[in-house]
This record gives C-alpha cells, structure tokens and sequence, in this order.
C-alpha cells in the first residue's frame, strides 16, 4: 500500500484553508452582531452583515456535507 502525498497534502491544505475562512466568517459575524447594538453605529448594516456571513457559513457547512455524503455528492454534483 501507498500513499499519494500529493493528493494528502492537497486535501490536508484545502481542510485547513476552510476550516479558517469558516471560523472567519463565524467570527465576523458574532463581531457584527456585538457591534450591532452600539449606539451611533447602523444596526440595519451590521445587522444585515451579520446575517449573510452567518448564511455564508451555513452554505460551506452544507457543501461539506454534500461532498462528504457519497448519495448526495452522486444525486447534486453528479460526482461519485
């Protein structure tokens, strides 16, 4: 048996550049909802920010189980 180090090392890189962007965008999120409740600042701005960088987590979460799950990776991506 042999491992591919290259397509390790590709996957090893891709999970920890996702995993990153992804408590980022949590992160951020949580930060815009703190910052929301300020007085002088626009809550409708922060709020609306606040609440796409949570939808934008929710999607890379979702995409993660589609390619994780071999039926939904075959049925939507039309991979497997």
């Amino acid at each position: 048996m042999s491992i591919k180090w290259d397509a390790f090392l590709i996957v090893a890189g891709t999970t920890w550049v996702s995993a990153l962007a992804l408590v980022a965008l949590y992160s951020l999120a949580v930060r815009l909802m703190a910052v929301a409740e300020d007085d002088g600042r626009s809550r409708a701005l922060a709020r609306s920010g606040a609440y796409a960088c949570f939808g934008l987590c929710a999607l890379v979460v979702v995409f993660g189980i589609v390619l994780i799950v071999p039926a939904l990776s075959k049925t939507i991506l039309g991979v497997g």
